[in-house]
């Protein structure tokens, strides 16, 4: 405990994991210390998986002794407590502190996102791989707002300003913007999904795990030819599995490669649409895990770039052209952006 400032006790907690660790801090960096990771819809409650992650930790690191707790969820806060988005429990920070005796924050998960942007080296690759322009030019992010967007579940949203000399993160529900449709396919699977939910949908429905899903089903009802081996496998499976079913078959099923392809360019239009909003000169940040685990998808043929750089005005397309992109491949940003939180919001 000696060598640390700050022991944090850091909470990820999205509809699929739910994600443990003890970071500590010592001057300006953050180290993993331990950590566990469970399945988010296999636990009644986040008490549970709290009791038996301090249980271990305290088995095998007891001298490391948490003073605070940050815990992220994918919900927005109100009043101490987050009701997930994409799980049946919600998170409650007294009962948190009631159960544990440890000060607990809560914070939207893409809130803790952000703030782990500002811990990541956008010139090592094992952290930040950046996307180039058309042109091959690859912008420096500057000291302006910063976007952060990522499909995983669902669609987080957020962003960072520095305000009198201090950057800090906000939520943001941008995720549930309009779904940005760009040509006559994109628009007959938006009026598929507007039929399915009632209203017109939000972009969530197209850019993340369950819009790969409901994609890949659009596609299959489209489809004039018979379902090749893998589609078919994909049909057969959980709608819960279909994501990762149809990334991972996409290099040699045309249907799911028509899937992958237009979730890719989805997904570049609701960063185009958000970066109009904010004009993010600190960059655009693709996190989540779709984007890491499918780099090669988004890197091909400038899949994801061609559509980001197209508006209908040409003042935006310059905008978007100065933009740098990256795609985050730090699958620990939410933990150690939760310990960041856990230091800065006392």
């Amino acid at each position: 405990m000696d060598s640390y400032d700050l022991v944090v006790l850091a909470g990820d907690i999205g509809g699929t994991n739910t994600n443990l660790a003890l970071v500590g801090k010592k001057g300006d960096a953050f180290a993993m210390l331990f950590d566990r990771h469970y399945k988010t819809k296999e636990e009644p409650s986040l008490i549970e998986p709290l009791a038996r992650f301090l249980g271990e930790a305290s088995r095998e690191r007891p001298d490391i002794v948490p003073t605070r707790c940050c815990i992220s969820g994918a919900g927005p806060v109100h009043d101490g407590r987050i009701t997930l988005t994409n799980a049946p429990w919600s998170i409650d920070a007294k009962a948190v502190e009631a159960s544990f005796g440890i000060p607990t924050t809560l914070i939207n998960d893409f809130t803790a996102v952000s703030y782990g942007i500002l811990n990541l080296d956008p010139e090592n690759p094992d952290e930040l791989v950046p996307l180039p322009h058309l042109d091959g030019a690859r912008p420096r992010p500057d000291s302006g707002p910063k976007l952060v967007l990522g499909a995983g579940t669902g669609l987080g949203a957020g962003y960072l300003a520095s305000i009198r000399g201090r950057t800090e993160a906000f939520p943001s529900e941008g995720g549930h913007i309009t779904l940005p449709v760009y040509d006559e396919e994109s628009r007959a699977f938006q009026r598929w999904l507007e039929a399915k939910y009632g209203f017109p949908p939000g972009a969530e429905a197209g850019v993340s795990g369950q819009g790969i899903a409901n994609i890949f089903a659009f596609q299959a009802e489209r489809a004039k030819h018979g379902l090749g081996e893998g589609a078919q496998t994909v049909l057969a499976a959980p709608e819960d599995k279909r994501p990762a079913l149809v990334a991972s078959l996409a290099e040699t099923d045309p249907l799911c490669a028509a899937t992958m392809d237009m979730f890719v360019k989805l997904y570049a239009r609701c960063a185009a649409d958000l970066s109009a909003a904010f004009i993010p000169s600190g960059g655009v940040y693709l996190a989540g895990g779709i984007a890491a685990k499918n780099l090669k998808r988004f890197q091909e043929d400038s899949r994801f770039m061609a559509m980001f750089e197209r508006s209908y005005r040409d003042h935006i397309v310059a905008i978007l052209k100065k933009l740098p992109v990256m795609v985050v491949r730090n699958y620990d940003i939410s933990l150690y952006g939760a310990a960041k939180a856990a230091e800065l919001l006392v």
